[in-house]
């Protein structure tokens, strides 16, 4: 057994404490490092993907295996020991339980329920775009997922405000807009868990103390939409709104109560898994006696298809496999660079212009999650990239787990929706572009760089934190036993 090494008395198990590396702080860095200018470059080049992305993250771990002096099997070990993190397990495990979730309230026609309230109000123009965020908001929040909110309301609102004089580039930045706060609120969300757990923090604590920061920035996002959101030309005579919305019942608005059971338990204390368990067993059993949908929805099978199963369980965890590697190589690749003693590098190098400013360490937080998300076109990945810094930097200076959660959730989701060459943007301008093409073709096409001015909740979101970093608003410190307190603890 070397210096660089130690045994689990508990397993029996060797792990690696330390590694070098060719190049020495900064050869560690390289794993993660190639993964970010990767990730830029796909961006760039409009070929990013997820798998995209974990290639790159396995072609990072690999370049870091041929710059490390150490043994190469002491490499492996500790490549092992960061992909064996709980943070990673426990984000990937929630991940497929929020998806399931996600998927069964679809099913249910939670989203069809939702655009019936805005059918049935009578109201046109800005007032239809403000409502248009406010259902999204709402969408988003309970189902976790900003990117199916973007889906979902750019294929039957987008159409649909538009045939009612609504301003074609405000109720896209509507819609995302909304996505913007269910994904930076919503308890089953992939950045609130991603947030939580890789600051060691409990979802439901964190979901409450965010809580001032989100209305803070909506409710001048919701006034902005309805005052400047109706310039648009009605095409009431081109087409009639009711043709659109002819499939569009209130049947689905019975999914709001697993929706609400969620959020209720979540937020009451209860673990997130058992949240969800109830949430899913909940939303299952009112597609199989109330609500639209059918078994099949839910789980079939079929053995010509590639997975032979089918459904909305089966969606919900597919659609995170990819994102459950990616999370996972991330994880490993931040491990590295601990071991390399990258993170002390950066940290001491941070420390050096911070001094004893928390003021100074908020900044560096806000600046480098900022930086991640403006390269990272898939904001999950920004945030895993991002989180080991703002964890190093916030325990340094002994600033809450939920606060240092709060900050790297709230830039990550408000920047995720914003920037033209981001996956959401890019994701509801192609959805647009295909129900044009398929069912409207009077429909008219906003561009991703007309957009991005407009995501009101994005923009107040971003800049309510570096608000909260520069004044101290909101700000605590970890007390002894992890407790929130207002004065800096004596070191």
């Amino acid at each position: 057994m070397t210096d660089n090494e130690e045994l689990d008395r508990a397993t029996g198990e060797r792990t690696v404490k330390k590694l070098d590396f060719r190049l020495g702080p900064f050869g560690a860095a390289v794993p993660l490092l190639f993964f970010v200018v990767w990730a830029i470059t796909i961006s760039v080049m409009q070929l990013s993907s997820e798998v995209a992305l974990v290639l790159g993250a396995v072609i990072g771990v690999t370049l870091g295996l041929l710059l490390c002096k150490s043994k190469w099997e002491d490499y492996a070990q500790g490549l092992f020991d960061g992909l064996a993190q709980p943070v990673g397990l426990i984000a990937m495990v929630a991940w497929f339980y929020a998806g399931m979730f996600a998927q069964v309230l679809q099913v249910g026609g939670l989203v069809e329920g939702l655009v019936w309230i805005g059918s049935v109000t009578g109201v046109e123009g800005g007032l239809f775009v403000a409502l248009t965020f406010l259902l999204a908001a709402t969408f988003s929040t309970a189902v976790g997922t900003g990117y199916g909110t973007t889906v979902a309301f750019c294929t039957l609102m987008y159409p649909a405000g538009v045939a009612v004089g609504a301003d074609p580039t405000f109720m896209f930045a509507a819609i995302l807009a909304g996505a913007v706060f269910g994904d930076n609120l919503a308890p089953v969300s992939d950045t609130t868990i991603v947030s939580a757990t890789t600051q060691n923090a409990d979802v439901p604590g964190v979901v409450r103390s965010r809580f001032k920061y989100s209305i803070a920035a909506a409710i001048p996002a919701v006034i902005l939409f309805a005052i400047f959101g109706g310039g648009g030309a009605s095409t009431s005579e081109q087409v009639s709104t009711a043709s659109i919305l002819e499939s569009v019942t209130p049947d689905g608005l019975i999914m709001l109560i697993p929706f609400a059971l969620v959020l209720i338990l979540a937020l009451s204390g209860q673990h997130l898994l058992t949240s969800l368990t109830w949430g899913i067993l909940s939303a299952i059993l009112l597609v199989f006696t109330i609500a639209p949908g059918s078994p099949g929805d839910i789980l079939s099978f079929n053995s010509e298809s590639d997975t032979v199963v089918e459904g909305a369980l089966v969606s919900g965890l597919t659609g995170y496999f990819n994102m459950a590697i990616l999370i996972l190589l991330i994880v490993g690749a931040a491990h590295l660079m601990r071991l390399g003693g990258t993170m002390a590098a950066i940290t001491d190098g941070l420390v050096k212009w911070i001094k004893n400013s928390v003021r100074r360490a908020e900044l560096s937080i806000w600046a480098i999650v900022s930086i991640l998300n403006s390269s990272i076109t898939i904001n999950t990945a920004a945030e895993i990239a991002a989180a080991p810094f703002v964890r190093e930097i916030g325990e340094k200076y002994k600033i809450h787990r939920y606060r240092r959660a709060n900050m790297l959730d709230a830039v990550t989701s408000a920047l995720g929706y914003i920037f033209p060459w981001g996956a959401p943007v890019l994701l509801g301008w192609s959805t647009i572009q295909t129900i044009k093409n398929q069912s409207y073709d009077w429909l008219p096409i906003v561009e991703p760089t007309a957009v991005f001015p407009f995501v009101f909740q994005g923009w107040f979101l971003f800049l309510i934190m570096l608000f909260a970093a520069i004044t101290g608003w909101g700000l605590r410190y970890e007390g002894k036993n992890g407790e929130e307190v207002k004065e800096k603890p004596e070191d």
